[in-house]
């Protein structure tokens, strides 16, 4: 069995929500917020994606290594990018208070942290 499977369930949440959230973006808030904030929370749903894909991969190839910790630990990168990344620009659009954007370079190095460990565990692997 994957012990990171679970991955695989955290990136279709994911994928999930960036979708609900997108249409939520175009249709509820482009009235209700201002174009700078618009887009905040569209960039948040951008990168919500993409990394709902990254966890994927990082689950599916779980299933070929599954006591990589390069690979767990890229999952867990990236997981935590989209909490801070994405969450902090979706509470800053929806609140418009400044500071949040503080919290979002965090979840950018989560981000490229996780995407340095995946080209790691690919550059490691052996056939």
């Amino acid at each position: 069995m994957n012990p990171l499977r679970h991955f695989i369930a955290i990136g279709a949440i994911n994928g999930f929500l960036a979708v609900a959230f997108g249409a939520f973006a175009a249709h509820a808030l482009k009235d209700l917020l201002s174009s700078g904030l618009l887009e905040a929370f569209r960039t948040g749903v951008h990168y919500q994606a993409i990394h709902a894909i990254a966890l994927l991969v990082v689950g599916l190839l779980g299933d070929r290594s599954t006591t990589s910790k390069l690979l767990r630990w890229s999952g867990w990168a990236f997981a935590t990018g989209i909490l801070l990344f994405s969450g902090s620009l979706y509470i800053l659009a929806l609140t418009d208070i400044r500071w949040l954007g503080a919290i979002t370079p965090f979840g950018g190095t989560a981000f490229l942290l996780g995407w340095a460990l995946l080209a790691w565990f690919a550059m490691r692997r052996r056939p």
